[in-house]
């Protein structure tokens, strides 16, 4: 009887205070997360700033947040944890009041805004690995499975509301305001983290270089198969079909259905994720790495729904597997991390899995546009699904990545 109220009181992560606090600054975060893209991208149009400047101002962000992501895992694996998601999301909080005051009082301009959207990437990119290392920090083992589902669910969720938020305050309001609002979702992640009581295990003596504490961090995710492998797998992913969703998609599906049917689709997409956080808080299978990569390959359904069909319900079944099997997906992929890579290079390795994977999204972005043109749209989205399912399914044929079990 005892035993069996033991595991009762610890039958959620939720019960936990560290985890509640780490759940709600993350969650957070997403929600300013998904409110400033699209603040920043009116805030751009404003100043009277063109597609290509907008376009600049992203990839300045986007560039700034890889290339820090693998100083912010050497320093997760050096320092307090919660010291520098604190610290991170304090200076982002602060960065981002800044571009919100200069948009407010009219002194911003689109290179103040490329700048600034840098700092803020690369502050950010700080406490990012350490934020996904923690989750283990915060819960008894047997419950990480649940932790790790819960908190993608949640944050996906947040983001879901903040897209939409961003929309009804750029509208109802201006994109100054809403930044501002970005920046007091920093500060409220900043608050939580600070309230954390977590354990930070130092290494004795000296410590090595910060290139020898990347190099090890390196050899760590060369050391596992299935980690380096489906990296390689999410790179081309991002590589193909960031610049489907970006630019193929919205061309295709305006000019078939009208423009309300992409914002249809991509609600349909974000709640595919919520159904798949769902799944996961009860699904969580012995072979899971291998299953996930199997749902993984879903995400071809719609690049390829796009592409094929003359119809607009089988687009939107599409998206809906897409979101469900990359969720489910990234929420094993997650929990495989956890478990298998030592505490000491636990934030090192996700930083090498936020680079490796989103470092050629740029890259596919830029070049989608004029390859499309030439090709072909409906022909492309068929190359993007193929790529995205067969690299998924082309992954099974690892052992390591077959065989992989999730531990007890």
């Amino acid at each position: 009887m005892r035993d069996d109220s033991a595991r009762a009181e610890r039958g959620s992560p939720l019960r936990h205070r560290n985890f509640r606090l780490l759940v709600t600054g993350a969650a957070t975060s997403s929600l300013g997360n998904a409110i400033a893209p699209v603040a920043l991208a009116f805030a751009v149009l404003d100043l009277g700033g063109s597609a290509s400047e907008l376009g600049l101002v992203v990839a300045a962000y986007a560039l700034a947040d890889v290339v820090t992501a693998l100083f912010g895992g050497v320093l997760g694996d050096r320092v307090a944890r919660q010291l520098l998601m604190e610290g991170s999301n304090a200076a982002c909080a602060v960065s981002q009041a800044a571009v919100a005051v200069l948009v407010i009082g009219g002194w911003a301009s689109v290179p103040i805004l490329a700048v600034l959207g840098a700092v803020n990437g690369a502050l950010g990119a700080l406490s990012g690995p350490s934020s996904s290392a923690m989750t283990r920090m915060t819960v008894p083992s047997d419950l990480l499975g649940s932790a790790v589902a819960l908190r993608g669910l949640l944050q996906t969720s947040a983001a879901v509301v903040g897209y939409a938020l961003g929309g009804v305050l750029v509208a109802g309001t201006s994109p100054g305001w809403a930044i501002g609002v970005d920046a007091l979702t920093f500060a409220v992640a900043a608050v939580c983290f600070g309230r954390l009581d977590v354990p930070h295990t130092r290494h004795e003596g000296t410590r090595p270089s910060l290139t020898s504490d990347m190099a090890e961090g390196l050899r760590e995710v060369l050391r596992h198969t299935w980690l380096w492998l489906l990296i390689g797998q999410a790179l081309l992913y991002h590589l193909f079909y960031g610049g489907a969703q970006a630019v193929v998609g919205p061309i295709v599906m305006g000019d078939e259905f009208g423009r309300s049917s992409w914002g249809l689709a991509l609600g349909v997409l974000m709640a595919g994720f919520v159904v798949g956080g769902l799944v996961c808080l009860r699904w969580r299978p012995s072979r899971m790495l291998s299953i996930g990569t199997v749902l993984l390959s879903l995400t071809a359904a719609f690049p390829l729904a796009m592409a094929l069909s003359d119809h607009l319900w089988p687009i939107l079944v599409g998206a809906f597997l897409h979101g469900l099997g990359l969720q489910i997906f990234d929420v094993f992929w997650q929990l495989a991390i956890q478990e298998n890579i030592t505490e000491d290079k636990l934030a090192r390795v996700y930083s090498f899995d936020l680079v490796g994977s989103f470092i050629a999204r740029p890259i596919g972005l830029a070049a989608t546009g004029p390859v499309a043109e030439a090709v072909g749209f409906d022909r492309w989205l068929v190359v993007v699904g193929c790529v995205m399912g067969g690299s998924a399914l082309l992954s099974l044929l690892s052992p390591d990545v077959r065989r992989l079990r999730r531990r007890s």
